[in-house]
């Protein structure tokens, strides 16, 4: 049984300026690194100093660094990286602001961006990715149950919470702020949501 606390990354300047970034290699800002610390200071408070804890992320730099600063503030190993964990691609449109997006494609289902990954693909893909770690921390720690803190991507937590929820959420208009930490357990290799914070769009 392994414990995945999903954390989005800290905030990017495209985030604050509202641009899709995807798979480009956009880093953390000062905001971002601040928020970082202080998800390393929330999770502290939840997280059980009986069981081991890992850290994971995408090897894309604002998650990297995110996971970096995290382990730091907690005194953890550096991050193991993944790249099945990057953000969801956006083709063309990456670079492109929010409203341009909604302007030429209408929803983030994207199926008529040309070179997109559809969020088929980035569940897959995503699935993929927790298997692995979760294959990767349990030759760590087997027997032990085990805590791995994951930094990776808005879309792709997304993605992960409609799987484990069997598509219920999250619901129309809800948000994942950035830094943000969402729970799942992996067990007998399905997941199974535990807790989710999200924001009003």
């Amino acid at each position: 049984m392994t414990t995945l606390i999903l954390v989005r990354h800290g905030e990017t300047d495209w985030n604050r300026d509202r641009r899709i970034q995807g798979s480009t290699d956009v880093p953390l800002n000062d905001t971002g690194r601040q928020q970082a610390r202080d998800a390393a200071a929330s999770l502290r408070e939840r997280l059980n100093p009986d069981v081991p804890i890992l850290m994971a992320a995408s090897d894309l730099s604002r998650a990297r660094e995110t996971a970096e600063i995290i382990a730091g503030e907690l005194e953890l190993e550096a991050p193991r990286l993944y790249p099945e964990l990057r953000e969801r691609g956006y083709g063309v449109a990456e670079g492109l602001s929010v409203d341009e997006y909604f302007q030429r494609w209408g929803d983030w289902h994207g199926t008529d961006v040309p070179e997109a990954e559809t969020r088929e693909a980035l569940r897959e893909r995503a699935l993929h990715g927790l298997t692995l770690v979760t294959r990767d921390v349990r030759r760590a720690t087997a027997p032990a149950a085990a805590t791995v803190i994951v930094v990776t991507h808005g879309a792709l937590i997304r993605e992960v919470i409609r799987h484990a929820s069997g598509g219920t959420l999250p619901l129309d208009g809800e948000k994942l702020a950035n830094a943000s930490a969402h729970t799942v357990l992996f067990e007998r290799e399905r997941l199974r949501l535990l807790s989710y914070t999200p924001i009003a769009a």
